[in-house]
């Protein structure tokens, strides 16, 4: 009689490798954690160009200059952000409470990567894997298979060179929803940084483990009556063209008060957007999504001129964005939910309550705990705005794209952006070092 033995297969083979790897990991000291995190940083970095430029041919998504503004990022920013941060041993000490804080590590991560962000998501999560000596396995989008994969080529070999376990950081060779679903409900997956569909971060949050999703964005901007007009378009629209809206912070709806929309309207077209009448935003409206009511990866990161051409409209070449004047906020209105495309909705409304109104009626229908705008001189307005807008990130007179990530702004440079309980997500934070650590704490007696 002939026993067999089942080959493991490659999710099992992959969490082997990475339990041991990180088994190992566990035992270096933050001096050389810091130094691997500096050096995949930098290594990174100078790969920056080469990464965006492979990462646009094979999704089509985007602009390689942007994608490479996105890597140096992830690469650059957010090593500057961490590179001080305490994670190995006792990171603080609480003396006048007389309580000890130490950092350990979760273990492995598991990581979905979107092909809209395909390098800049991998570098930004694989680093702060590292620094918090966490091991990771990461998901990658089919479509953006090749650029991933160079990517964490690139930092399996400076990890090698630096002696330091090379299956701390592995992708799935062979994705597939099977795949994933099976990496995030394994019973070794510590974490799992849902970046994706919503569907798919629903199935992270149903895995069984403790799961970061993230859901989509559909950021609304009011421009009140005392902001500076020309300025805020100009932000708007460099915003909203950063990777041709690849970004799901970027900007979806303008809602404009009825005393300065003329003004508005003048500074659009004057800045190269393409103000549609009604006939042309049926056929882009059809073309946004699909009878599903999916967005239609047919848009999505495409410049403003090649939508209109697919939508059978003619603009002129110099178009920068497409822009519908809308009044209906619903699911069935295309114009009033995400567009990651250099598509924008109009609203106007009467005044500043109305305004903060729509606003919050359009994350309601999508996007809600995500992220708002609002370009206003009135701090009292700003205020009331950041106090009722149901928004994790509420940002002021920047560029929506780059300020929610912390890029224009002080949030903690992140590709990941929790939407809160209101958005189905599990923090509210903009997703850093803190969050893929777990903390314990000594604590001393000092009652009886």
């Amino acid at each position: 009689m002939t026993t067999t033995i089942e080959k493991p297969n490659m999710i099992t083979t992959l969490m082997d490798k990475a339990l041991a790897a990180q088994k190992d990991y566990e035992t270096f000291d933050q001096a050389a954690v810091d130094n691997i995190v500096k050096e995949v940083a930098f290594s990174l970095r100078d790969h920056s160009v080469e990464l965006a430029k492979l990462a646009q041919e094979e999704t089509g998504f985007g602009n390689a200059t942007d994608k490479t503004t996105k890597n140096l990022f992830a690469s650059e920013v957010l090593y500057n952000s961490i590179k001080d941060i305490k994670t190995v041993g006792i990171i603080e000490e609480l003396e006048e409470k007389k309580m000890l804080k130490v950092a350990v590590p979760m273990g492995v991560v598991a990581a979905l990567i979107p092909s809209t962000n395909p390098t800049s998501t991998t570098i930004y999560k694989s680093l702060l894997a590292l620094k918090t000596r966490n091991a990771i396995i990461l998901s990658p989008h089919p479509k953006a298979l090749k650029a991933i994969t160079e990517t964490v080529n690139i930092i399996k070999s400076v990890l090698v060179d630096l002696d330091a376990p090379a299956d701390l950081v592995q992708v799935i060779a062979e994705p597939s929803l099977e795949g994933t679903q099976e990496l995030m409900a394994h019973r070794q997956t510590a974490l799992i940084l849902a970046t994706g569909g919503e569907a798919m971060v629903r199935a992270a949050y149903s895995s069984g483990n403790p799961a970061i999703g993230v859901g989509p964005g559909n950021t609304p901007v009011l421009i009140e009556k005392s902001a500076d007009i020309k300025q805020a378009i100009s932000r708007v629209i460099a915003s909203k063209t950063f990777d041709n809206g690849t970004i799901c912070a970027s900007e979806q709806s303008l809602v404009v008060e009825e005393a300065i929309k003329e003004e508005v309207l003048k500074e659009l077209v004057e800045q190269d957007v393409y103000i549609m009448n009604e006939e042309e935003s049926a056929k882009v409206g059809a073309f946004i999504m699909r009878e599903n009511g999916a967005m239609n990866p047919e848009i999505v990161g495409k410049p403003a001129v090649e939508i209109a051409e697919l939508s059978g409209i003619e603009v002129p070449k110099t178009t920068k964005i497409l822009i519908s004047e809308q009044s209906e906020i619903s699911k069935a209105n295309p114009y009033s939910r995400e567009k990651l495309s250099p598509i924008l909705a109009l609203f106007t409304v009467k005044d500043t309550e109305a305004g903060i109104q729509t606003c919050e009626a359009l994350l309601r229908n999508e996007g809600a705990g995500h992220t708002a705008m609002i370009h206003s001189e009135d701090d009292t307005i700003v205020r009331e705005f950041g106090v009722r807008i149901p928004a994790s990130r509420i940002l002021v007179n920047t560029l929506a794209a780059l300020g929610a990530i912390g890029g224009t702004t002080n949030l903690n440079p992140s590709l990941t952006l929790g939407c809160g309980s209101v958005g189905g997500s599990s923090l509210s934070e903009n997703v850093h070092v803190a969050q893929l650590l777990n903390t314990n704490y000594v604590a001393y007696g000092v009652r009886d």
